[in-house]
């Protein structure tokens, strides 16, 4: 088993253990919006366009019920003059009244569409956007977050948080403009129709927005609530279906669910919440715009028989009270969806800002070829600032040494091998590579003079050609195969359905765990780097074929620095040094023979997994 030490100062977040956040304030939903538009700037042209078309829409159908008043009034003008019989409806005039109004709501229509089709483009190209910088940000990430989040967490800021804020931006932006185009545009006509109506009807907007306001501040925290809950949901999704093997056999399926269930109840409540609050808004718009519509049709009524307004201006006006009311509960659905996006942006742009691994430094080291001699000089280190788990460690490794690492579980082995990778810097002392520190090299140059193969093994969906060939991407098809054979490979893959061409799954489940470990170690005769890493390399495997990739492993080592991590201690015997590791001391240090004659702690290590093969 690897060694299962303290990985992070930030605890590994699972959904039960955020249940009291109920009371989280809500993030900075201004900020959050100027970030948002901030990284929108890319498209700041075709989102000028889009407010050009919303906009020219908008004018376009709020003029649209004035022009009809107009043959409204000489219809209703037409028939008192029938009636009186000094005249009669002038057709033509309507006809061409009624004609000029289709073509306003043609052209209205016509420019709307436009922006939509335009606000899509930019809402998509957004999200594409947005999950490229996720992406690349990942690779830029220290393995600190990475040990201390679910892949969930990470995998719901791809998938939720980008969706729900693209089909945000969608939905609401354009809104937005034409929306607020429209009630200034509907005010402008009703106040040309009668300032007196029209102050019934606007006294009704700050009542609306009052209502609206009071809403929002109690439903957005629930809202950031609920995204958080959808990445806690997610990760603990991704575990159980990963880990079902175990589950099962451990019959802990009740306890799973429970588990589940708590934080599905925490997202249920916050859900509930969050849509109850603003699902009020439109019951309480309707009530606040029929309160508009009573106070308008009394004083239309008023104004109509003192002969001050025509029946077409009462009918025009109605129409625009209702053109009032209609973008008015909108922005409040609106608000609705800009809260939700408001939450899903600050989580990817927490996730953006998040510190990253300095991967480039001023004037690095550049070796041509690496020798391989590396030097630990009085290292000390700790995941957590007060809590050192490398005390002091020095060691000084000659080129083409084979150097062995063992201690019990939790000693700090791996940790040493992070060192050397950089995956995390040394709090004290130095590590030196060809007499060089490593932090004067570029990370990406310094890692690629390493080749590693791990106990947990890494493979991706696709063909076993190309996961080996992972270890070099230029290597031809003969040399890939070469790699096969020299990691003892080779025959298995042929008697597989494809051979070289089967498709390995996203788990890789469709091959065994020893098959896969020889995978990897294929892929690491493949790099050919110059200083290897393995970390109980043979643990999967049975005692045949470690016997095999022992012999091709050392065929490999030769001539290259090689530090091998192992609890099967028989494997080791030929190792140049071995260092003994105990809570983050070297204890012991010599060959094998020399370390048997001491009668130490490595003796009582390699004694004791003897006892136990016996009995």
């Amino acid at each position: 088993m690897a060694e299962k030490e303290i990985r992070s100062s930030a605890p590994r977040r699972r959904g039960p253990a955020k249940a009291g956040m109920g009371g989280e304030k809500p993030k900075d939903f201004r900020g959050s919006m100027k970030k948002l538009l901030k990284y929108m700037g890319k498209y700041k042209f075709t989102l000028f366009a889009v407010m050009i078309f919303a906009a020219g829409g908008t004018v376009f159908s709020v003029v649209g019920p004035k022009v009809m008043a107009k043959a409204t009034n000489a219809l209703a003008d037409g028939l008192m003059k029938k009636i009186a019989g000094t005249g009669g409806i002038d057709f033509e005039y309507i006809g061409k009244i009624l004609i000029i109004t289709l073509a306003l709501y043609l052209i209205g229509s016509l420019l709307q569409f436009v922006q939509g089709w335009l606000m899509t483009g930019v809402t998509q190209k957004l999200a594409v956007s947005m999950r490229k910088d996720i992406t690349d940000k990942i690779n830029r990430m220290p393995m600190k977050y990475f040990e201390s989040r679910t892949y969930g967490e990470v995998l719901s800021r791809i998938t939720n948080d980008v969706d729900t804020l693209s089909m945000g931006l969608n939905q609401s932006v354009a809104q937005v403009i034409s929306n607020v185009c429209t009630i200034v545009g509907v005010i402008i006509m009703m106040l040309t129709i009668s300032p007196l109506m029209t102050l019934i009807a606007v006294v009704m907007v700050p009542l609306s927005i009052i209502l609206i306001a009071i809403l929002v501040k109690f439903s957005q925290k629930y809202y950031r609530m609920q995204q958080d809950y959808l990445g806690h949901i997610n990760g603990e999704v991704e575990e159980n279906y990963s880990g079902q093997l175990v589950i099962k056999a451990f019959g802990r399926e009740k306890a799973v669910t429970e588990k589940f269930d708590e934080t599905n109840k925490v997202l249920f409540t916050s859900a509930w919440k969050s849509q109850f609050l603003s699902g009020l808004m439109q019951p309480l718009m309707v009530f606040v715009s029929n309160l508009g519509y009573a106070g308008v049709a009394i004083s239309g009524g008023y104004l109509a028989i003192k002969n001050i307004i025509g029946i077409g201006d009462i009918q025009a006006f109605i129409q625009y009270v209702k053109n009032l009311t209609m973008p008015i509960q909108q922005l409040a659905n609106i608000i609705n969806m800009l809260q939700s996006m408001t939450a899903a942006s600050e989580r990817v742009f927490e996730f953006l800002e998040e510190e990253e691994e300095v991967q480039s430094i001023e004037d690095p080291v550049h070796l041509d070829s690496v020798e391989g001699n590396i030097e630990f000089d009085h290292v000390s280190f700790g995941y957590n600032p007060d809590q050192t788990v490398i005390n002091d460690f020095s060691v000084d490794v000659k080129k083409g040494s084979k150097i062995a690492i063992v201690g019990p579980t939790g000693a700090g082995k791996t940790t040493i091998v992070k060192l050397l990778m950089r995956f995390y810097d040394v709090n004290s002392g130095s590590i030196k590579l060809d007499g060089h520190d490593i932090r004067e090299f570029d990370r990406n140059e310094l890692r690629s003079n390493f080749g590693m193969v791990l106990q947990d093994t890494w493979l991706f969906r696709g063909t076993i050609m190309e996961n080996i060939r992972y270890g070099r991407l230029d290597a031809t098809d003969d040399e890939v195969v070469e790699a096969a054979k020299a990691a003892y490979v080779d025959h298995f893959i042929r008697t597989l359905p494809g051979g070289y061409n089967m498709v390995l799954n996203e788990e890789a489940s469709n091959i065994s765990q020893g098959q896969k470990q020889l995978l990897t170690i294929a892929r690491a005769i493949l790099a050919d780097n110059r200083v290897l890493i393995l970390d109980e390399a043979t643990s999967s495997v049975d005692t045949r074929t470690e016997e095999l990739i022992q012999k091709a492993m050392d065929r490999l080592m030769e001539g290259r620095t090689s530090f091998v991590i192992a609890h099967r201690l028989s494997t080791i015997r030929d190792a140049d040094k071995i260092l003994v590791m105990n809570e983050g001391d070297i204890i012991e240090q010599g060959t094998h023979d020399e370390l048997l004659a001491k009668g130490g702690f490595y003796a009582d290590l390699y004694n004791s997994q003897f006892e136990e093969v016996e009995e």
